[in-house]
């Protein structure tokens, strides 16, 4: 059956409360690259240095690994509405504050909590949609990839085009179109039952004594360090307006979805998930050499170009998470991310500051470096990655994608 048949249990024909709950992710994952095309911006406003607003990503991301470890535990317990709410409830209240902050450290601060708060709605999101979709889980999997593509793409043009007037403006329209999604939710959505198990605290760490899971993990622990590097210090190094920064992360954004959803599963069913990933991460890492010491030109065109290969790493990086271990989805997914997250965390941090240390060009170096540190990972450590994962079906890929992003 077509997922976008518009006839009964298709993608166009869902409840109301699926629409509330994709359109609220399209907003969550829209926070994720709001803020890039506006660091230049934050940081003129607040006086403040490079590195210290790239600690927006750092105070977001590493509330967010940490966050892994509770948002199981919470949604087992309080079930997934009031879970949804919560979250909505943190981002509504943060993102406000952050558009008020006098000074660099109460944004930094604001925007924790708000990484909270996006970790709790986001890691819920999924199985609330499939829970209340009509017509099985694939046209509401189809729904929720379409919303976090739509976020990722459209965050940092919003950004920009709110950004242009004020760096402020983009933290309150995030915080009210979280509100009218707190709204929507709170109307449309019944409650969903309760697992039959609650989660511990510990699951996710247990989770990790696998050698397979544990061994993606650190891979991608290396490859999350190069992604981001790109994402919160490139902006600094391309120095152009919102307008057109945001137009430059809105068609990586695009490819990073498009890669993803679409090219990735194609190129696995070709050649096998590990020889992809090893050659998605060395064309990155050539990829981030060619930023780092191109000329402007070549450096946007790099950015735009990491897209695709970031879209593929994703995909490929879920797939070894989810099959090469017999855990639970849900609790691999959240010792996987986990660990990943803490690179997200380091790099925004790290990068200005080898920066200052060095020059431009060495963030990229590390950075380059770090991408072939995931590939050799792989490699070393292929047997382990292999066993169970190269079973998975390309098919499940886009499925599979969506659940290790949302936990």
């Amino acid at each position: 059956m077509d997922p976008f048949d518009a006839g009964a249990g298709g993608i166009l024909r869902q409840p109301k409360a699926v629409w509330a709950t994709a359109g609220a992710s399209v907003v969550a994952f829209m926070g994720i690259g709001l803020v890039d095309p506006i660091l230049p911006s934050i940081a003129k406003g607040l006086d403040a240095t490079a590195s210290q607003v790239s600690l927006l990503f750092t105070s977001y991301f590493l509330i967010t690994a940490i966050a892994m470890l509770v948002t199981g535990f919470v949604s087992s317990r309080i079930g997934g509405k009031r879970t949804l709410l919560l979250g909505l409830a943190l981002v509504v209240v943060f993102a406000g504050l952050a558009g008020t902050s006098g000074s660099v450290g109460e944004l930094v601060g604001f925007r924790a909590g708000w990484g909270l708060g996006n970790a709790l709605f986001v890691s819920t999101a999924l199985a609330v949609i499939v829970g209340a979709a009509a017509g099985g889980s694939a046209a509401a999997i189809l729904l929720y990839e379409s919303a976090l593509g739509l976020g990722m793409a459209c965050g940092p043009l919003l950004g920009a085009l709110l950004g242009d007037a004020s760096w402020r403006y983009p933290f309150f329209g995030t915080a009210f179109l979280m509100a009218v999604g707190f709204l929507c939710i709170t109307a449309f959505l019944k409650e969903q039952p309760k697992p039959a198990r609650k989660t511990s605290l510990l699951d996710p760490l247990r989770a990790l004594g696998h050698g397979g899971l544990a061994s993606a993990a650190v891979s991608s622990f290396f490859y999350n360090y190069t992604f981001f590097t790109v994402l919160a210090f490139t902006p600094f190094v391309l120095d152009m307006t919102p307008y057109k920064s945001g137009a430059v992360f809105f068609a990586w954004g695009v490819l990073l979805a498009v890669f993803s959803v679409f090219a990735a599963p194609r190129l696995q069913e070709r050649f096998g998930s590990l020889k992809v990933l090893g050659g998605s991460l060395v064309l990155l890492a050539l990829d981030v050499l060619v930023l780092g010491y191109g000329n402007h030109t070549a450096a946007i065109v790099c950015t735009i170009l990491s897209g695709a290969f970031i879209g593929v790493n994703n995909t490929v990086y879920t797939e070894l998470a989810l099959g090469v271990s017999d855990a639970p989805r849900p609790v691999a997914s959240a010792g996987y991310n986990f660990v990943r997250w803490f690179a997200a965390a380091a790099a925004p941090f790290f990068a200005p500051k080898i920066e200052e240390w060095t020059d431009v060009h060495v963030p990229f170096v590390v950075a380059a470096v770090t991408a072939v540190l995931g590939a050799l990972v792989v490699v070393v450590r292929r047997k382990a990655l292999t066993h169970d994962a190269e079973e998975l079906e390309p098919k499940h890929a886009v499925e599979d994608s969506v659940a290790v992003f949302a936990n």
